[in-house]
This record gives structure tokens, C-alpha cells and sequence, in this order.
């Protein structure tokens, strides 16, 4: 079995939101729409079943991690690109050498207390967090283990 990984996972709450993970069967769901060639090697490359997420609402007037989550189904065909009425259709991506995966997640925790983007920021354990960089947009990304640690510790406080 490989190391757990740790990674970010952005959102984006008016599309699909934390609550809307807890709210699903199992509270189990899948991870598609990623259209960034980085963002799905990491999901083709290093992700894996029991990796753990930080689940992280973006582009609402206060970002902020929400909760946890888990890598529940490595990467596989994300068929959402071959469906024409899906908002992330893509007709360049074929069906028998898929262009984008996804990955399956199950909601672990919902934190007491959201984790701002803006006390990351002021936050200098989280200096060199990709989320804080200038330029990085990625809507999956990787994290250290302390990295995710503090900011758990930080939600569940």
C-alpha cells in the first residue's frame, strides 16, 4: 500500500458544496469536471484510495476549508466530458482514450469552524502552501501531511 497523500480540493459552493457531499448516498461522490492537464496527473498519477482531502470552497466572499474528506476510487474515465448537455462536455475527449479522469471521495468531517483563506495566508506554517501562490489556480493540489494536520486542527477547534 502506498503512503497517504494529502491534497486540496477547490469548489467552487453555488456548483457543488460540502454540504451537498454530506447530503449524498454514502456521502460518497464523484470528483469530475477537471480540465487542467496538471491537475489530472495528479489525480492519474497520485492520487490513491485512502489519500485525504481538505475540502476547500473557493470564488464565495469568504473562502475557506469546510471539511475533510477521503479518496474513496482511484482515477477513471471522467464520462461527464462525452456528455453534450454536462457543463464540462468536452467533444475532443474520446470515449476509447479518455482525455479527463476523475476520482471518487467520501465526506469525513465537517469542521466546527471554516478555515479562512485569509488566516492561511497570515498563517506562516502555511507560507508555501500552493493555495497562497501567486498564479496557481489548480482545483486539486497537493498539501503536506503537517500542512493538512494544522489546518484540521485549526477546524475541529
Amino acid at each position: 500500500m502506498s503512503e497517504i497523500k494529502h491534497w486540496l480540493f477547490k469548489s467552487e459552493p453555488n456548483n457543488y458544496s460540502f454540504t451537498d457531499l454530506l447530503g449524498e448516498q454514502h456521502q460518497t461522490a464523484e470528483w469530475d469536471g477537471v480540465r487542467n492537464y496538471q491537475a489530472r496527473n495528479l489525480m492519474r498519477d497520485q492520487m490513491h484510495v485512502g489519500d485525504k482531502v481538505l475540502f476547500y470552497h473557493s470564488s464565495t466572499k469568504i473562502p475557506a476549508v469546510i471539511g475533510t474528506a477521503i479518496i474513496v476510487k482511484e482515477a477513471y474515465p471522467d464520462f461527464t466530458a462525452w456528455d453534450s448537455s454536462a457543463k464540462y462536455f468536452d467533444p475532443k475527449s474520446d470515449p476509447d482514450n479518455p482525455t479527463w479522469l476523475m476520482v471518487d471521495i467520501q465526506a469525513e468531517q465537517k469542521f466546527e469552524t471554516e478555515v479562512t483563506l485569509q488566516e492561511i495566508k497570515q498563517n506562516p506554517s502555511f507560507q508555501n502552501m500552493m493555495l497562497i501562490k501567486r498564479g496557481v489556480r489548480l482545483s486539486v493540489q497537493p498539501v503536506t501531511k503537517q500542512e493538512y494536520e494544522d489546518i484540521v486542527k485549526l477546524g475541529i477547534a
